[in-house]
Formats: C-alpha cells, structure tokens, sequence
C-alpha cells in the first residue's frame, strides 16, 4: 500500500504483544510488584489501584523509564508501540491544525471518529485540556502501533469526552490492538476492559 492508503485495522502478529512476568519495579527501590500479565491482540489490560501504588511506575519499567529489579519485560517491539503519558508535553504555542498534528503522529491514515472531527480543523494551542488530551488519545490509537500504553487517557475530560475515549478502546480492541490502560476510573476499566490488574493490593 502506498502512503495515502488508510488502513483501519494494522496486522500484528500472532504471539502476545506484551508479557510482563513477576515484575518488581522502581526506581531507587523497589515500589511495585511481583506484578504478572500479558497483552496480546484484541485485549484491552486495564491497571487499576490506589493513588501511589505504582501503576505509573509499572507503565515506566515497561518503556524503560524505571528500573526492574526481578522479573521480566518481553515486548514486540516490530509490532509498535505508542506512548501516552500521565502529563503529556503542552506548549504554550502550537500553531497547527489537530489534522497536522494526525499527520506528524501516524494517526492520519485511518478515518478519524465523528465525534473528534471538529477537533481536526481548530489549531492545538486553542483546544481545551480535555479536548487535547482526546486528541492524544486518537494519535496513539489511530496510529500503526499494534501496542498502546495510556497512563491517565481521561484526564481533564468531561463524562461525555470519558464515554468518547471508551468508544475509542472498544473499536481499537476490535482492529487487533493490544492496549494498556492506566487509570483512576474504575467504572472505564469496568466497561472496556478484557482484564484488570489490581496493583498494590
């Protein structure tokens, strides 16, 4: 296909996207785990505990941003992975368009839903929080990555913009990604997820 060609649904492959086996992680010390799961096509893992029991942290041994002190990380790399942190990078000008920032983030070539369309045509600096973290979102899940790890994907978001980004999993889940999601709303988890990890309890 050539570089104009949407593709909705990106092919990965068979064997499990993600593996984390009896992982204990941190930083100078560890703060988290044994914890144990795995991520494969069509699952949606949801991270769920406590403020401070180290769901932020887990996300972090597994992009290699903490320290794993005992167990291991097995991650399918060639699949691609798509990143979207708990305070994601906003600078106080981005004079471009949500259809521009699509196109730099990969996330253009698939159709973007109906209910982030009006996003695509405003410039990014004039969104609001939550409607840029939506966007975020999208630039993760619409992207080629068959891999996707959100921390927080519902901060600063209105119920409404909360049921669009479950909208959003349940349709990547049923395109063959493989999703992790860290979050503070039991009731999404609830709702989107094939499984939920309980961390810290």
């Amino acid at each position: 296909m050539g570089p104009g060609d949407r593709r909705r649904c990106p092919l990965t492959s068979p064997s499990p996207l993600l593996v984390v086996d009896a992982v204990v992680a941190g930083y100078a010390q560890p703060t988290v785990g044994p914890v144990s799961f795995t991520v494969g096509r069509g699952d949606i893992v949801g991270l769920d505990g406590v403020n401070g029991s180290g769901k932020t942290t887990l996300l972090n041994a597994i992009v290699g941003t903490a320290r794993v002190f005992s167990g291991h990380v097995t991650c399918d790399r060639a699949a691609g992975v798509s990143v979207l942190r708990q305070f994601p990078v906003r600078l106080q000008e981005m004079p471009f368009l949500g259809s521009e920032f699509l196109e730099m983030t990969g996330a253009s070539r698939q159709e973007v839903p109906r209910h982030l369309r009006p996003l695509i045509d405003m410039r990014v600096d004039r969104l609001s929080g939550g409607q840029y973290q939506l966007l975020l979102v999208w630039a993760c899940l619409g992207s080629a990555s068959g891999l996707v790890l959100l921390d927080e994907p519902t901060n600063n978001m209105d119920p409404d913009a909360v049921d669009a980004v479950g909208h959003l999993l349940i349709a990547s889940r049923e395109c063959g990604k493989g999703l992790l999601v860290v979050s503070h709303e039991p009731g999404l988890l609830e709702r989107v997820c094939t499984h939920v990890v309980r961390v810290g309890r």
